[in-house]
């Protein structure tokens, strides 16, 4: 199978289901959220083995950061995600391993906060108390289409690259094409909404199109420093979980303070 048939295929698997369990929502989310997160964090600790990060502190403080979420908010989330680093530190002062420890505890604690801080914005943003199905479904299908239409804008289009030592197949071609279609599907989920005004909902488009791409560039150097392309298999021509959702690890973050700040 081409990779290019290889993405449709899997994208069109997977798009239903996480509609369909974003209008759900509650627990059913959180489940969904909680195992790709579970996934995510395997692939970043392949990525880092080098660092030897320490695992088990890391899920354990992912965890508690996404159920914070669930349950109580930013607060609680970021409390959970902190425990990472006591966990951490507990680990490696009784192992025995000699790699440096501030490397092996900052890449601990970094992959808490980046993978499951950022995915618990997702949980956030289904939690606004009006509209957060429609503000999720926003952020996703925003994100969904600017990095659908970069990366064909960049193979039909790209001539000048984005960030050449970083991320070669990235262009500034693709940027604009992906731009254009995160501002275009954000104002159209907006409109008439009786939510975001339209100037607002522009603003958010952009937010998206530019807090996106950063997502997706820091993990490109994660893979850099790896020397690996994808940071896995398992979604096909999409690579690994880390692959697809990094942009949202940015992006999520960045809506659901916009939005905070638009409607507060």
């Amino acid at each position: 199978m081409s990779n290019w048939l290889s993405r449709i295929v899997v994208a069109a698997i997977l798009l239903p289901i996480v509609l369909g369990v974003v209008y759900l929502g509650g627990w059913y989310l959180f489940a969904l959220i909680a195992i790709a997160a579970a996934i995510a964090l395997h692939e970043y600790w392949l990525l880092g083995r080098a660092l030897s990060p320490l695992a088990p502190a890391g899920y354990i403080g992912g965890a508690l950061a996404l159920l914070g979420a669930q349950l109580d908010g930013v607060g609680w989330m970021l409390g959970g995600a902190l425990t990472t680093f006591a966990l951490a530190f507990l680990l490696k002062a009784i192992s025995e391993a000699r790699a440096a420890a501030t490397a092996a505890i900052s890449s601990t604690v970094t992959g808490a906060l980046w993978i499951c801080g950022g995915l618990g914005f997702l949980i956030l943003l289904r939690h606004l108390p009006t509209h957060g199905r429609l503000a999720l479904y926003t952020v996703l299908l925003s994100v969904w289409a600017g990095d659908t239409l970069a990366y064909l804008g960049g193979r039909l289009l790209g001539r000048h690259k984005m960030a050449p030592a970083t991320s070669p197949g990235k262009t500034w071609e693709g940027f604009v094409f992906g731009t254009a279609a995160t501002v275009f599907v954000a104002f159209v989920a907006m409109y008439k909404q009786h939510f975001l005004s339209i100037p607002q909902s522009i603003v958010l488009g952009v937010i998206l199109a530019i807090a996106g791409p950063l997502g997706d560039l820091f993990e490109s150097l994660l893979k850099r420093d790896a020397g690996v392309k994808d940071s896995g298999t398992l979604l096909g021509g999409h690579g690994g979980m880390l692959d697809r959702l990094d942009a949202f690890f940015f992006a999520a973050p960045a809506a659901y303070f916009a939005i905070l700040a638009f409607t507060t």
